[in-house]
């Protein structure tokens, strides 16, 4: 594989991500004492950041991997919106047809950090369904989006903030079957069996065993290739993706399936690391149409993000070298 020229290649896909989008916000401080109030730890705070999460990350994701990146999902007309879509336009993630709603509030998960720990989480957000006007306005998005810009692949990435309905999904599915775009799938347990006919579905393995209200007692190829029958009974779609934390990955794709154990890593913080699998493992297989190849860079991928703390896009040119160093023979 030549490696240089396929990060080349990322340059001429065009990837759509529809779901829910989200503001992390970190605030940054040092505990020295304890709070003559209440037992908890006093955090004197002394830096502010702001990141882009869910849905929005995966853009980021697959922007910095050099695709063409547009982003479509419904966000509050207020503050926190307008500085999400700010922060990913600086990223050149087209953001034109996300649709402000003064129904809806941005959501905005607030943590508080501390030597590199999580003191505390606050989130503001609705997570009621979209109501039946914005559904079809944000159907209408992607019908426009993919008869103007012919994306390659689609990737839907569900939070269980309200913007992934059913009928968005059938309906955004049919229109991605009807135009030869390519659906990837990063789902959650409330709309788990709704994404019918789909190209690829990437759960972990703990959305697996509530999604199909299964109890698995050992991780192998035999089990595994079990929960891939039962999937594609349910779904009918061509290719599950199911990370395995600690353990790797696995994927099937008709009659060729593997384990890729994970590479060890220093592990400082695993969040955001599904969206950057489902970011490499969707461009690397709208590229080459080689889902090992897809599933094997994206393993990297995780475990490289994972090194940083809180949610962070993937290093284009660490992945690189990476896959030079282990995926070369």
């Amino acid at each position: 594989m030549n490696f240089d020229q396929l990060f080349a290649d990322f340059a001429k896909i065009k990837i759509v991500i529809v779901g829910d989008i989200m503001l992390d916000t970190y605030w940054w401080g040092k505990v020295d004492r304890i709070s003559p109030e209440a037992p908890v730890p006093i955090v004197t705070l002394n830096k502010k950041e702001l990141r882009v999460g869910g849905a929005a990350n995966v853009a980021l994701n697959t922007a910095s991997m050099g695709a063409s990146t547009a982003i479509i999902s419904v966000i509050g007309n207020d503050t926190d919106g307008d500085q999400l879509k700010l922060m990913l336009s600086k990223k050149d993630i087209d953001v034109k047809e996300v649709i402000s709603s003064s129904k809806r509030i941005t959501t905005n998960k607030m943590r508080v950090m501390s030597r590199n720990q999580q003191m505390m989480r606050l989130d503001a957000e609705i997570t009621i369904d979209i109501d039946n006007d914005l559904e079809d306005q944000l159907i209408n998005s992607v019908e426009t989006y993919i008869k103007e810009q012919h994306p390659q692949i689609l990737i839907f990435e569900d939070y269980n903030k309200g913007v992934l309905t059913k009928k968005v999904i059938e309906k955004v599915t049919a229109l991605c079957i009807a135009n030869d775009v390519i659906t990837a799938v990063d789902p959650k347990r409330k709309n788990f069996l709704e994404y019918k006919n789909v190209t690829l579905f990437k759960p972990n393995i703990n959305e697996v065993n509530e999604g199909l209200n299964l109890t698995i007692d050992q991780i192998d190829i035999e089990s595994l290739n079990k929960i891939h029958q039962l999937l594609v009974k349910e779904l009918n779609h061509s290719i599950s993706f199911i990370t395995l934390s600690e353990k790797g990955v696995f994927y099937q794709h008709k009659n060729d399936s593997l384990i890729i154990p994970t590479h060890i890593r220093n592990i400082a913080d695993v969040s955001g690391a599904g969206d950057t699998v489902i970011a490499v493992a969707s461009l690397v297989y709208a590229t080459t149409n080689n889902m090992h190849l897809a599933a094997e860079m994206a393993n990297i991928a995780g475990g490289l993000v994972c090194e940083e703390v809180g949610t962070a896009a993937i290093d284009k040119y660490k992945l690189l070298a990476e896959c030079k160093l282990l995926l070369t023979i």
